[in-house]
Order: C-alpha cells, then sequence, then structure tokens
C-alpha cells in the first residue's frame, strides 16, 4: 500500500536561508491534510498558517519540557504575524495524560474564551499530541487541530493518523478518539535538540515501515544508517518523509483500524506486554524493537520469513543501537498473560502481525503459546 507523495521539495525562506520542505499529503476525502516535513519549519510556520488555515486565534498547547525552548518562541513568531495567540502547559510525562489534566486544561480554554474557530496547536512528543489531539476533538465538539510533533518517534508516527487518547488507571489509551489535524509541521531541524535514547525511541518505528512495506526503504535504511545515527538532515528528511508517506497510505485506505491498519502494529503486541511488564521502565521504541524480533522469530521458525531477512532484521537493529533481546527479569509467563489482555485481541487470543520477509506481512492468531514461549526464550538477554 503506497500514495501518490513522492519526494518533491518547496522553499521557505528565513532571511537569507533557504529551507527545503517536503510534503505528504493524506488523502482522507473533506479530511485531506499535508504533513510538512524539512528543517527550519518553526520559524516560517506563522506565514504558512496563515495562508493554508487563516484561523482568527491560535492556543498552543505543549509540556514543561516544550514549553521554554519552543513554546515561547512559537508565541513570538505567531504574535508578529498578528495573529492572536496564547499558551497551556501541562507537566511533561505519561502521569499527567489523563481525565483530570483534560478538565483542567478545558476550563483554561474556556477562561481564556476560546471558541469553536480557535485552532490548537499541538506543540510537543506524542504525549502531548494525544492529548491536545483529544481535547481539540472534545472541546465545543470539536475545534481545528494542528499538529506539531517535536521527536522523531511522534513525527513518524503518532501524530500521523488521527488517533488521540489518555490513560485510565486500567490501562493507556482507554479513552481517545479519531479526529484528524487540518495540517501536520515535522521540523527536523529540532531533533538536534534530542537525547540519543528519544531518537532510537522514533528509530523503531521508521525500521518497522521497511518491514511492513517496503523492503526498498529497509534497504535505504541499512545503507545510510550512519547518517541516520548522525541526524544528517537529508537522509532524516528522507526517513521521516518516508514513513509518513507509508503510514498516510495506509490511514487513506483504513483510518478507523478495520484490518489493514493492524499492520503497523507489527513488533507492538508484544513490545505494549514488554513495556507493561517492566513497569513502563523501558521506552516505548525499544519495546517494540524487541517485539519486532520476536515476531519475526516466531514468523522464521514457522518458514514465512527467510532466515536472512531475520537476521538483517537484527544487524539493522543493532547498528541503530537498538536492542533485540528481552531483559532476563522478564519472565515468558509473565508476557504471555499479558498478551492475553491486550485491547486489540480477540476472544482472549492476541492477533499478531507476522513477517512474510522484509516489506510482506501476515495477520493471524494462529501463534501457539509454545511457539510464542520459544520466540521468548531465544531472544532473552
Amino acid at each position: 500500500m503506497g500514495t501518490d507523495n513522492d519526494f518533491v521539495s518547496y522553499s521557505g525562506d528565513t532571511g537569507n536561508i533557504q529551507h527545503i520542505w517536503h510534503t505528504v499529503t493524506v488523502p482522507l476525502g473533506a479530511d485531506t491534510y499535508d504533513i510538512v516535513i524539512g528543517p527550519g519549519l518553526l520559524t516560517d510556520l506563522a506565514q504558512d498558517l496563515k495562508s493554508s488555515l487563516a484561523a482568527p486565534r491560535y492556543l498552543i498547547i505543549t509540556d514543561s519540557n516544550v514549553e521554554d525552548y519552543l513554546g515561547v518562541d512559537l508565541v513570538r513568531l505567531l504574535r508578529q504575524s498578528g495573529a492572536g495567540v496564547d499558551l497551556l502547559s501541562f507537566k511533561a510525562g505519561e502521569e499527567s495524560k489523563n481525565m483530570g489534566t483534560i478538565v483542567e486544561l478545558a476550563s483554561k480554554m474556556v477562561d481564556l474564551g476560546a471558541d469553536r474557530q480557535t485552532a490548537v496547536l499541538a506543540l510537543g512528543g506524542g504525549v502531548v499530541g494525544d492529548m491536545a489531539g483529544f481535547l481539540a476533538s472534545i472541546y465545543m465538539r470539536g475545534v481545528p487541530l494542528v499538529q506539531i510533533p517535536t521527536t522523531l518517534l511522534a513525527q513518524v508516527d503518532s501524530s500521523v493518523g488521527g488517533k488521540t487518547g489518555v490513560d485510565l488507571p486500567e490501562g493507556k489509551n482507554l479513552l481517545g478518539t479519531f479526529y484528524q489535524p487540518v495540517r501536520v509541521y515535522a521540523d527536523i531541524g529540532v531533533l538536534a535538540t534530542l537525547p540519543r535514547a528519544e531518537i532510537r525511541n522514533g528509530l523503531a518505528e521508521v525500521v518497522k515501515y521497511g518491514m511492513i512495506q517496503s523492503r526498498e526503504f529497509f534497504d535505504f535504511l541499512e545503507e545510510k544508517w550512519r547518517d541516520i545515527v548522525s541526524l544528517e538532515p537529508n537522509v532524516t528528511a528522507r526517513i521521516v518523509f518516508n514513513s509518513c508517506s507509508i503510514k498516510a497510505g495506509v490511514v487513506s485506505a483504513d483510518e478507523r483500524e478495520g484490518d489493514l491498519r493492524r499492520i503497523l502494529n507489527f513488533g507492538h503486541t508484544l513490545g505494549h506486554a514488554v513495556e507493561a511488564a517492566a513497569h513502563y521502565q523501558i521506552p516505548h521504541g525499544e519495546a517494540v524493537s524487541m517485539g519486532m524480533v520476536v515476531v519475526s522469530r516466531i514468523s522464521a521458525a514457522k518458514g514465512l520469513m527467510p532466515r536472512r531477512d531475520l537476521e538483517r532484521l537484527c544487524g539493522l537493529l543493532d547498528r541503530l543501537q537498538l536492542p533485540g533481546r528481552i531483559p532476563a527479569e522478564l519472565r515468558a509467563e509473565e508476557l504471555m498473560d499479558l498478551l492475553r489482555h491486550d485491547k486489540k485481541a480477540r476472544s482472549g487470543r492476541p492477533h499478531f502481525i507476522l513477517s512474510k520477509g522484509i516489506g510482506q506481512i501476515l495477520i493471524t492468531d494462529d501463534v501457539s503459546r509454545e511457539e510464542l514461549a520459544a520466540a521468548i526464550e531465544a531472544s532473552r538477554a
């Protein structure tokens, strides 16, 4: 599944510096929108918003990590363009991703006089995008949403596709909506400010896209891994563009997570169990990396996936400094029990996204407990 998107650029000028931007279109009928990718987007964002959205007022929602180093600058740039703008912030971290924070933010929006024409700008990583998206979808039954992801994980995954959510004490993302943004800005320039662990977190999702749909993209990742690790700008723009293009194609064919969109969960079924068993002390990307290796081992054992492709996956993950081994303290029995309660399980049977080789996927519940246990043990540190 692909899209008609090509790596075509247009230019934005900031002083004497010319930035090359690329666009991915997510074709969803009346909800079609563009993802704009490149360096320096935040500097030129105010002018682009005026021409593409023309909202009378903007409300930036961000967290305490992003507020000082990007939020304040964005407020200044928008005000310089003549736009009305306010900023709301909450404490950074998954523990803030709950209905209490949503109600607090919504009340502040009311106090500020936000109406149905006020556009919400989600400035931050995945938690901010999920929270701001959920709030935009329910405030006055829906206000315009612009996603401005500031982590690699959010740029290639969570900001694209319209899924929003908040956590309950019983589990993550148990409340949520499907609500598409009107535009997404992925400024790759801000990635240089991230810790290396955050970059690795996003690279697991990038590898996933090659595994589920594009051997050519996987080949590119193998060839350019050094440039990827060093965040070489042209290569970074390419991996964000390709990742968004693949996800856009899947989302446009299956917006509401029927069958096709489930291929995006490659590595996630077991990855979510690893996260839960580790009490969320293992980052999402690392857990997904472990999950991809386990399901690929199952696939190879079933004769679906060539052994050489399994070796290539493990080799690429290793070069990108992503783990392929599950920590010894996480017991196989506990992981398998957690899988039975996965929110995407049906009648207590988890569905696995298996690999038929790089770029090819099979969705099945035909994985025995014995096959799963053997793959987990083979992947243990």
